[in-house]
């Protein structure tokens, strides 16, 4: 008689054995439609699922999170269905769920093309109205490989075969289709409601190039058609703010195919990548931090102490000198702030002593992975260390994480969540080690007050982190800064201060970065902004603009007052119509835009309006530079259009 504990605690007893299904039925009606799979025991499994014994059962619908992998899976299987009813010749491999969606593998003589999709699609919309139940049954290895090679796909019986022969292969079934999977799917299709097929592409079968170029069909599904056209119109506004296209449109950076990954920046670029360290530079000089800058080149001997080299190596780049020297290009700004430290003694009465560096790092990244400024080879780190006894652990934590908060509002990033990321399978120390530090920085993080969701196994190969992950315009998470505790790297690396003993010891180094990577920083600046930055961050403040050749005097002394007070100003003195130069600038994304005509020289002022469109009205050079300069110290908390 299984007893059944439900998620508020209430339980309830069955005679005989019950399915996940039964016990949403027993609890309403209602529930019962809309099960879309259960957690027993903390496992994701299908309404269909026998519970023998007593369990902890929460049931599945599509208001909880673990619905999207359960609707997901089962679109791909939808996705696959349509595929070999109208192409009964293609063969399928595989179909996992992805991020925002999924895809499915398919070996086939010709490609599909976007009229195919279209065909596919509508086919999947009738497979689902049909609401076909989905059934599960077990096979052994050997049958199963028998069942699909007999059904002539070569590809499943390649992939089952190499499945250890113990163990049980499950296939799922709907209609006239069955399918190699672990599961959960849903119920019956027509629980499928809202999926939409994106694009096509090539994939090695194994990711492996020697191997047959596979047709790849990409999906997105949601519980519901809002979700879905929400997700649709998130990937508009994401085409609209792609920070290539506006990169371009701007005049800022471009990339080429002579320097993969890596950045050239043009002076309007620089200008806002310099800003953002000047602005890091001084938010970390009143932290107490003190900048340093260590080589690029270091031997090799130091990264195999340090533990990079065994961790990391294969993404270094080395060279080899005549004397057969072997140095890296630092990936990491660590051991070199390591020793730093070490020159000299150091006391417990020096503590903390935080260094700070604005590091240029190289990394070697597939080719595949690179993505504009988001994913690059070559990048600078605003990366700092900070070398504390244990016992200032919590203080320094909770101080450095109050900083990191402060500094993303300054972005406009309100919307920041906190990952707690524990040790990782592949790292460097022992356990204890490892206990010390996490329940260090789990203290520091309560100290502070912040909330933060667990990671599990994601921390950094020498200790656990804090991940600050920040929510953009669009509703997209980019995770920038991190806090890491680390006890491992200095002793690794002979770091150590005198105590109030006299005693040597080893010091805790907490490892801290806020934008993380600048040039994806930069990136997701431009994304979160649509381009528009604050006027503090804009590499041109304002652009004065003549209406006729009169003017040109009246503008050129205007714009030399006003850089003489720090201010960016062009001038925009062309033989064109004032609206004309209007457009051209708004779509520049200047923050300002200052109009003069014969009536504004002789009264001594600018006709003022905003990128928005707004008209600020006229005021005086002097007022509009003192309005201003207001904005930019304030960092944009109060504009000219309040």
């Amino acid at each position: 008689m299984p007893v059944i504990t439900l998620p508020d605690g209430a339980q309830r007893s069955f005679d005989r054995a019950v399915t996940v299904a039964e016990v949403a039925l027993s609890i309403g009606a209602g529930l019962a439609r809309a099960a879309l799979g259960g957690k027993v025991n903390g496992k994701l499994v299908d309404t269909s699922f026998s519970i023998e014994g007593d369990a902890t059962v929460a049931i599945v619908t599509d208001r909880d999170p673990e619905a999207l992998e359960i609707i997901r899976h089962s679109t791909a299987h939808l996705l696959a269905q349509a595929v070999k009813q109208l192409f009964p010749n293609a063969q399928v491999t595989i179909g996992p769920v992805i991020d925002d969606g999924f895809f499915y593998d398919f070996s086939c003589k010709t490609p599909f093309t976007t009229e195919d999709l279209a065909r596919i699609e509508a086919r999947m919309l009738e497979l689902a109205k049909a609401d076909q139940p989905v059934s599960r049954r077990e096979m052994t290895r050997d049958a199963a490989v028998e069942y699909f090679k007999g059904i002539g796909e070569q590809y499943k019986a390649e992939i089952i075969g190499s499945i250890p022969s113990n163990e049980a292969i499950s296939l799922y079934g709907q209609g006239d289709w069955v399918d190699l999977c672990r599961g959960p799917h849903v119920p019956s299709t027509g629980k499928l409601k809202a999926f939409k097929l994106m694009k096509v592409a090539g994939a090695y079968w194994r990711g492996d190039s020697r191997n047959e170029m596979l047709q790849r069909i990409y999906g997105t599904a949601w519980p519901d058609q809002k979700q879905l056209d929400a997700y649709l119109h998130r990937l508009e506004e994401a085409e609209k703010r792609d920070h290539r296209r506006i990169g371009r449109e701007l005049d800022l950076f471009h990339m080429q195919e002579e320097a993969p990954g890596a950045v050239f920046w043009h002076p309007k670029g620089w200008r806002i990548f310099q800003r953002l360290i000047s602005y890091m530079r001084e938010k970390q000089d009143a932290a107490g931090f003190q900048e340093v800058n260590g080589p690029e080149l270091m031997d090799r001997s130091l990264w195999v102490a340090s533990g990079h080299w065994e961790q990391f190596g294969e993404n270094m780049y080395t060279t080899q000198t005549p004397d057969e020297r072997v140095y890296a290009i630092k990936p990491m700004n660590c051991p070199g702030h390591v020793q730093i430290f070490k020159q000299g003694i150091r006391s417990y009465r020096d503590l903390p002593i935080r260094y700070a560096e604005f590091g240029k790092v190289h990394r070697y990244e597939p080719s595949g992975a690179l993505h504009g400024l988001m994913r690059v080879r070559a990048f600078t780190q605003d990366d700092a260390h900070i070398f504390i006894a244990p016992e200032q652990i919590t203080a320094e934590s909770v101080a450095v994480t109050r900083l990191i908060l402060d500094i993303y509002r300054d972005f406009g990033f309100d919307d920041v969540r906190i990952k707690f990321s524990d040790r990782p399978p592949k790292r460097v120390g022992d356990d204890a080690v490892w206990d010390q530090a996490e329940s260090a920085l789990k203290q520091a993080a309560d100290a502070a007050g912040i909330e933060y969701t667990l990671n599990p196994g994601e921390g950094a190969f020498y200790g656990p982190k804090l991940e600050f992950v920040l929510r953009d315009a669009i509703g997209r998470d980019w995770q920038c800064g991190t806090l890491q505790v680390d006890l491992n790297m200095p002793r690794r690396l002979g770091a150590h201060y005198i105590d109030e003993h006299s005693q040597k010891q080893t010091p805790v180094m907490l490892h801290r970065a806020i934008f993380g990577s600048l040039e994806r920083f930069f990136g997701i600046l431009l994304e979160h902004h649509a381009g528009k930055l604050p006027a503090w961050l804009s590499p041109v403040h304002a652009v004065a603009m003549s209406i006729t050749d009169r003017q040109h005097e009246y503008l050129g002394n205007v714009a030399d007052l006003l850089k003489k007070q720090g201010l960016l100003v062009d001038t925009d003195l062309r033989n064109e119509k004032v609206g004309f130069k209007i457009r051209e600038h708004t779509l520049q994304r200047v923050p300002y835009l200052l109009v003069a005509g014969d009536k504004e020289v002789a009264a001594n002022l600018l006709s003022v309006r905003s990128r928005s469109g707004k008209d600020l009205g006229t005021m005086s050079p002097q007022a509009f530079a003192e309005r201003l300069r207001q904005e930019l110290e304030s960092r944009g908390r109060h504009t000219l259009e309040d």
